[in-house]
């Protein structure tokens, strides 16, 4: 009891300290350090901006009066912030007053707290987010459903009538249209508002739990994913980093040498008249590992697809072999692509 009161003191007078300086710290990722670079080449320049602009900007975030193609992950950003928040943020990216005093008042209660009541409350937190990282959203818990998979199997029937047939359920002979079709919604939270999905089998891409508004078409030279996703700024974000696999490239080195295509220093034949020999036995000699993402992994969406809020037409009965709570958010994708190849 005593360490809950500590926390709710020390969390009244460290709100508005701690909480503009985790957003600001999540800023960096996309905004830099010092506010000095356009989010994902496209926004204006923080630091060029005054603090009514700041406030004004981030209070539009909030209300959805503001901003374009970023508007969406943005909100995310600053839903939970108040107005004093917001000022507290814009104040510290100026320079202003507001930082001083909130940490005039941080010191004042740690001296009269004493440091174990401030190192029990950061450890509350941690706790409180360990937690929150471990709830995953089961989407095919509905569809596992046992009175529903009993009503739905066919083969308990003793009559089967023409209209259960069809996936539609419509009759067979009006050749009418669906007069009911499934409507795909894909409206979820922004970004930073969402939980994650469970996934589907080991190593299955995770699915896109946010909304995707503002964010596609994914192109080389734009792809507004890594600015939460990427290692270096996912953490500050509260995103799923983006894993080693996807900065690594498993590829056979290829080249074209004296009219000959080479892989992995093996001739393969193309020679005019000669067929294309065969490649199944090429093996890898070693993995590159790179220090940026492998262009061919740019295209997010390509494996990773949002999640529609729908329900299924029919049960769905799959169970993944060795899925456990672990694999349900995490992946050893990396792990099973490096097997059976020399990674040194």
């Amino acid at each position: 009891m005593i360490k809950v009161l500590k926390v709710l003191t020390l969390g009244s007078l460290l709100a508005s300290s701690a909480l503009y300086a985790a957003n600001t710290a999540a800023c960096a990722g996309c905004h830099g350090k010092s506010f000095e670079n356009k989010a994902m080449g496209k926004s204006k320049i923080v630091k060029d901006m005054s603090k009514e602009e700041i406030v004004a900007a981030l209070k539009g975030y909030k209300d959805g009066s503001y901003g374009g193609p970023m508007k969406g992950i943005m909100k995310g950003q600053v839903a939970s912030l108040s107005d004093a928040d917001m000022a507290a943020i814009a104040d510290s990216i100026k320079g202003g007053s507001s930082t001083n005093k909130a940490e005039a008042k941080v010191n004042a209660v740690e001296k009269k707290e004493g440091a174990k009541a401030v190192a029990e409350t950061a450890e509350f937190t941690k706790d409180a987010k360990a937690d929150e990282s471990k709830k995953l959203l089961d989407i095919n818990a509905n569809m596992r459903d046992a009175k529903r998979l009993e009503k739905e199997d066919l083969g308990n029937k003793k009559v089967v009538s023409e209209l259960t047939l069809g996936l539609r359920q419509t009759d067979l002979y009006s050749e009418k249209a669906d007069t009911n079709p499934v409507k795909t919604d894909y409206s979820r939270p922004a970004p930073g508002q969402s939980t994650r999905f469970e996934r589907a089998y080991v190593n299955a891409p995770p699915m896109i739990p946010h909304s995707v508004d503002g964010l596609l078409p994914i192109k080389q030279d734009n792809n507004q994913c890594l600015g939460c996703h990427m290692p270096e700024s996912a953490k500050a974000m509260g995103a799923t980093p983006i894993p080693q696999s996807h900065f690594t490239n498993y590829r056979p080195t290829t080249v074209y040498k004296d009219g000959e295509l080479v892989k992995e220093g093996k001739k393969v034949g193309i020679q005019s008249g000669d067929a294309l020999g065969n490649v199944g036995d090429i093996k890898l000699a070693k993995v590159k590992k790179l220090d940026h993402l492998y262009q061919g992994r740019f295209n997010c969406t390509q494996c990773h697809a949002p999640q529609s809020k729908t329900d299924t037409v029919v049960g769905n009965t799959f169970e993944s072999d060795g899925l456990t709570d672990k694999l349900k958010g995490h992946s050893t994708l990396a792990d099973a692509m490096n097997e059976g190849v020399d990674i040194k």
